[in-house]
């Protein structure tokens, strides 16, 4: 298990300012997910974790220690340009991969068949690289990254050209992975997978963390108060009637004649709820929180003003 701290990190490059004076703290077996737009300064921190270049200043600690040399090895890393050698046999590839990570040939094809297996990619082992769809070379650089059961994984854009099945099953892996005790560094641009993967993020933008916390904080901090009522009554207009009463309010017929779907912004709709029940029955309410997407493009777009 392992705990980052990414402590005052800056990098420049010319004139431009990648991190500046950057602070994450990310716990041991989390899930974190590193936000931002294009350019925004994560490939530059990735490239940081993975000791590809160094801060100008700052430093970086693994259950505080500095980052060196040693904590490589602990690390699994899935760059978002993938590089598999395309003439080579995929178990060929595989095998001289993990060989490279240190396991033995025996124990790197035990693992790897465990993991061929899980992913349904058994029927390919012989076959070159250059033979497979991109979804399926992406499943073999994944378990390439994953195979020496490191205890820090770093995954950039991870997702990109699965379909929606292998997409889950990259999803479930994941999980999984960090119930046995890894800490998972997630970049991406599915703000869906992030809703659905990582306890906590880190907004970075302009080389600056603009947002951080757990997601569920996060959205609770954004709420607009918006909520959804839907409502059965055989009179719809009684429910109409009720609707004229109240500001802010959107009234909308849903597939059920006898139902209606309300849209309200307020903080306490008891008083409505307690009218509508009055007159029909409640089938539903929600709080429509806002998802990761809409807060992302919240946030960037006010600091971009502001600045």
């Amino acid at each position: 298990m392992a705990k980052i701290t990414v402590n005052e990190v800056s990098k420049r490059y010319a004139d431009h300012t990648a991190l500046d004076s950057m602070c994450i703290d990310i716990p041991e077996r989390c899930i974190y997910g590193l936000l931002g737009p294009n350019g925004a300064g994560k490939t530059t921190l990735i490239r940081i974790l993975n000791q590809i270049t160094a801060p100008d200043s700052g430093e970086v600690l693994i259950n505080g220690e500095k980052l060196c040399q040693k904590h490589i090895a602990h690390i699994g890393y899935l760059p978002e340009e993938r590089g598999l050698y395309k003439k080579m046999k995929v178990g060929e590839q595989a095998i001289y991969l993990a060989e490279l990570k240190g396991i033995k040939k025996a124990e790197a094809q035990k693992r790897l068949k465990e993991w061929f297996d899980k992913f349904e990619i058994s029927g390919w082992w012989d076959k070159k690289v250059e033979e497979l769809s991109k979804g399926m070379q992406q499943k073999i650089q994944f378990i390439t990254t994953i195979i020496h059961n490191p205890d820090i994984l770093i995954f950039d854009e991870p997702f990109s050209g699965f379909d929606p099945i292998n997409a889950n099953l990259l999803k479930e892996a994941i999980l999984d992975l960090c119930d046995k005790g890894a800490t998972v560094l997630l970049s991406t641009h599915n703000m869906a997978s992030v809703e659905e993967l990582c306890n906590s993020i880190t907004l970075i933008n302009k080389g600056k963390s603009i947002l951080q916390g757990k997601v569920s904080d996060i959205k609770r901090q954004h709420d607009t108060h918006q909520r959804e009522i839907i409502v059965r009554c055989d009179d719809t207009l009684k429910v109409m009637n009720i609707a004229e009463t109240y500001n802010n309010i959107k009234v909308e017929p849903t597939d059920r004649p006898d139902e209606t779907k309300l849209t309200l912004f307020s903080e306490s709709p008891n008083e409505l709820l307690n009218q509508l029940l009055q007159v029909g029955q409640l089938v539903s309410f929600k709080e429509m929180l806002p998802s990761m997407n809409d807060i992302f493009i919240q946030e960037v777009q006010s600091k971009n003003k502001a600045s």
